[in-house]
């Protein structure tokens, strides 16, 4: 599985829209400075897709995701890639006994097909959004984390890289 987490919020930046010729369409804009954060583990090779919502990028709260991985893959052995981000290098970070953590080089976010999910969560879920609060934005992200959840061909076809799937047995 490859792990990454990602903050969504109430601060967006517009994107180009699809608008008839000769109009131009109006996108709201806000900047409030909210966040919630979502914490996904992906398997290329099978389109899994696991998710949690948490308020936080700290160790204790990247404790309770890989608990939780851990539990809902009980009877499993997980190599889990992550890079180093402070929250996955802490000596207080609890790794569940079926759980392996192996970490890609720094500064390589191109090695992690989870940053290719983050960008079809932000393209197809949040194009142009504006949300009146964090509740909202939230909802909006648990859609977005649960469609992907229950479409493993799409997440395969989005994480399921030639080189990550030809060392996958």
């Amino acid at each position: 599985m490859f792990q990454d987490e990602l903050r969504f919020g109430r601060i967006n930046i517009p994107r180009s829209c699809w608008a008839p010729p000769g109009i131009r369409p109006v996108c709201g804009q806000q900047i409030v400075r909210e966040y919630t954060y979502a914490y996904i583990g992906v398997s290329p090779k099978d389109g899994r897709l696991d998710s949690l919502i948490l308020p936080n990028m700290y160790t204790p709260t990247m404790s309770v995701f890989l608990e939780e991985i851990s539990q809902r893959y009980s009877d499993e052995y997980i190599l889990m890639i992550m890079d180093g981000a402070p929250c996955h290098i802490s000596q207080d970070l609890n790794i569940p006994d079926n759980i392996m953590i192996v970490r890609i080089p720094p500064h390589s976010p191109q090695l992690n097909p989870c940053e290719n999910m983050f960008d079809e969560i932000r393209e197809k879920f949040f194009p142009n959004l504006v949300f009146d609060s964090m509740d909202a934005v939230e909802k909006q992200l648990v859609f977005a984390l649960n469609t992907l959840e229950n479409s493993p061909h799409t997440v395969s076809g989005i994480a399921g890289w030639e080189w990550i799937l030809k060392h996958i047995k």
